[in-house]
């Protein structure tokens, strides 16, 4: 079995991609395939809103690396995305491959797939509620199956690069969800 895990922060090792790790670190333990996206090394362009080829032949005229995560959409038994929150939501560099998913809806790559969502922000009330709302509502949209971790995705507050290495109970939770993400992956494969 396989999972893909997004990162969605334009900073190499930010919080939310350190989490994420964290969180695939489960699936790793019992052998499945770990297919990491870091969108700090990837370019990828905002949906043109063109509907050339996705509402023909379910492909997408702009040539850059969303077809790598075209692919792994097709691949993975189970998804985890996580976001640093800016302005009080997802990160840019993520609702650019929330947008383009669109080329492959009708494909429905993602249908009755596991999930699990990640947000990091500066504050206690920095938007990580309404970054995680944003990625689980696009996974229901898709037809996955949303995964809680403790309560619901994993939240966490942190501004400096690393300072999420220091707090011990956060890195545990999403550890948890991905333990979570995996076990529902795991029945439904069943």
């Amino acid at each position: 079995m396989n999972v893909l895990g997004i990162s969605g922060t334009p900073r190499v090792n930010g919080n939310s991609e350190i989490l994420l790790r964290y969180a695939l670190r489960p699936f790793e333990e019992e052998g499945w395939g770990v297919k990491l996206c870091l969108l700090s090394e990837m370019t990828i362009g905002p949906c043109r809103a063109c509907e050339e080829e996705c509402r023909g032949e379910g492909s997408c005229v702009l040539d850059d690396d969303m077809h790598t995560i075209y692919e792994g959409f097709r691949w993975c038994d189970a998804l985890v995305i996580s976001s640093p929150v800016y302005s009080r939501n997802i990160a840019s560099q993520l609702m650019a491959v929330l947008d383009r998913y669109h080329a492959v809806y009708r494909e429905a790559p993602l249908l009755g797939k596991a999930g699990g969502a990640i947000a990091v922000g500066r504050g206690t009330c920095g938007g990580q509620t309404i970054t995680i709302n944003a990625i689980y509502n696009w996974m229901l949209s898709g037809g996955m199956i949303c995964v809680p971790g403790e309560l619901n995705g994993v939240t966490a507050v942190a501004s400096e690069p690393g300072d999420i290495l220091k707090q011990e109970k956060r890195l545990n939770q999403a550890m948890i969800l991905g333990r979570n993400v995996l076990n529902v992956a795991s029945k439904l494969r069943t």
